[in-house]
């Protein structure tokens, strides 16, 4: 890397964390968006509450955490923690915390109904942050300028949202979306990164028909700039793209078609998902993708429910959903959404259930899992709501609460480099963390978020989700 870019990027990691520069914006930032704001002051002290800190391990009774700034300064059971004078108490009995969650597949923009596709740096922005989404990479950018300067507005406080970690444009083949940057070879390929990586942005997500001289182009020029590479395959295996020194694998099983009887190098086999309710998750062949993750520091994203609003015979779509989008696209989406659940162009249940399987697999073999939303599709897994509905995904393939709690927080920091600062509620650690009335474990979902701690500053989660309420998928 050099100096000039080494610089940019350690500034865009200082203003990522929130370290002490960010303090002041996001002061400005409350300051300007009072009625979004539910708790704004120097020391606050959360007590009574059911904490998961995000390490994986069991959740514990009746705890306090102290905020001081834009960090925690205490955390520890009622009684035994030393609240500040002067500080402002919430009494949150009956209520749980959990880290600010690190959306790992959080695009910026939004498509839903029938080829509809927009750009949602104000409603989305929000509904991450109201949903107890305080970090999100973007993983794919249709608007990569748009994202950078999204994520300045953020930082500097003139925009309400989550810290970003920005994409550039998606990477693949000639058969790609014109939206994408369609390869026509590994120097285009090292052009396209080596640009965007000196204008700022974080990572670059190959896509489905890029080749391996190509991904491994991309990847070799993305290190050689400081930046990583992540990737929704198919014409490149996971083992393929572990060799070339992919950062992670996103989809989980949905997007791995190595296991394809006859899978020729460089092709995306038709139909290759028409293989997975056939396929052992325990068998040599998957431990081996499993092995090559794990010995090389690959993760993988899980983003169950863009797939899982698609799957057959499946419970309703939550009526909020269609509520909080544009009536136009509510239509549009929910037509879809019943005919998927009827069977017309659906994921087969076995299919989805294989998927299940080996995310659950993979952890279990020692692999490190992060979860997004991913809100396109034909629209029914909005940003915040779809990376809340993952916390049900996931409990439903096996995970405890607080495993699940881990996957959506600390695993996602891990990836990003950011674990010693956000991922986990601890003493020293910035004060992204979420509040949340009632009890997960027994309530089995986490849709009742009430404040959203981001640097310190308690956003009023349903005045953020109101203030976009009939206008998601338009602005």
């Amino acid at each position: 890397m050099t100096p000039t870019r080494r610089s940019l990027f350690a500034a865009l990691l200082v203003a990522a964390v929130g370290l002490p520069t960010a303090g002041s914006a996001q002061e400005r930032a409350a300051d300007r968006f009072a009625e979004l704001v539910a708790v704004d002051a120097p020391v606050v002290a959360l007590t009574g509450v059911k904490l998961f800190d995000g390490t994986g391990a069991a959740p514990r009774m009746g705890q306090t955490v102290v905020i001081e700034g834009e960090r925690i300064t205490a955390v520890g059971a009622d009684g035994d923690v030393a609240i500040p004078d002067g500080a402002e108490v919430h009494d949150l009995a009956g209520h749980t915390v959990i880290p600010g969650l690190v959306g790992m597949h959080d695009h910026s923009y939004y498509t839903g109904g029938n080829g509809r596709a927009a750009q949602l740096s104000f409603s989305g922005s929000r509904m991450y942050l109201g949903s107890g989404v305080t970090t999100i990479r973007t993983t794919g950018a249709r608007y990569p300028y748009e994202e950078l300067n999204l994520r300045r507005e953020i930082e500097a406080g003139r925009v309400v949202g989550p810290t970003m970690f920005t994409t550039g444009p998606y990477l693949t083949g000639e058969q790609g979306s014109t939206t994408m940057t369609r390869l026509e070879g590994p120097e285009q390929a090292r052009r396209v990164v080596r640009y965007w990586a000196e204008e700022g942005v974080d990572w670059f997500k190959a896509y489905t028909w890029i080749s391996r001289a190509e991904l491994g182009a991309a990847i070799e020029e993305a290190h050689a700039n400081g930046v990583k590479v992540t990737a929704h395959l198919c014409s490149v295996g996971y083992r393929e793209a572990v060799a070339l020194g992919i950062d992670n694998l996103e989809h989980g099983l949905f997007a791995n078609s190595e296991y394809t009887p006859g899978k020729e190098p460089d092709e995306c086999p038709s139909g290759f998902r028409n293989h997975f309710p056939d396929l052992d998750v325990n068998s040599p062949e998957v431990q081996a993708t499993f092995r090559d993750m794990i010995d090389h520091g690959v993760a993988m994203t899980s983003t169950l429910v863009v797939y899982e609003i698609s799957v057959a015979g499946r419970a309703p779509i939550e009526e909020r959903v269609y509520d909080v989008l544009a009536p136009e696209i509510a239509d549009e989406v929910r037509a879809i959404a019943e005919a998927r659940r009827a069977g017309r162009g659906a994921i087969a249940p076995e299919v989805y259930q294989k998927a299940l399987e080996y995310e659950k697999a993979f952890v279990e073999a020692g692999g490190l899992l992060a979860a997004g939303v991913d809100p396109t599709g034909y629209g029914a897994a909005p940003p915040g709501f779809g990376d809340q509905k993952n916390y049900e995904l996931l409990l439903e393939a096996g995970f405890t609460p607080a495993e699940v709690v881990q996957i959506m927080s600390a695993n996602g920091a891990k990836i990003l480099g950011i674990d010693d600062e956000v991922g986990t509620v601890a003493p020293g650690m910035v004060a992204d963390l979420v509040v949340i009335e009632g009890d997960i474990e027994t309530a089995g979902h986490i849709r009742d978020t009430r404040i959203v701690f981001r640097h310190g500053v308690g956003w009023d989660a349903p005045a953020l989700i109101e203030s976009v309420w009939g206008i998601v998928g338009i602005r």
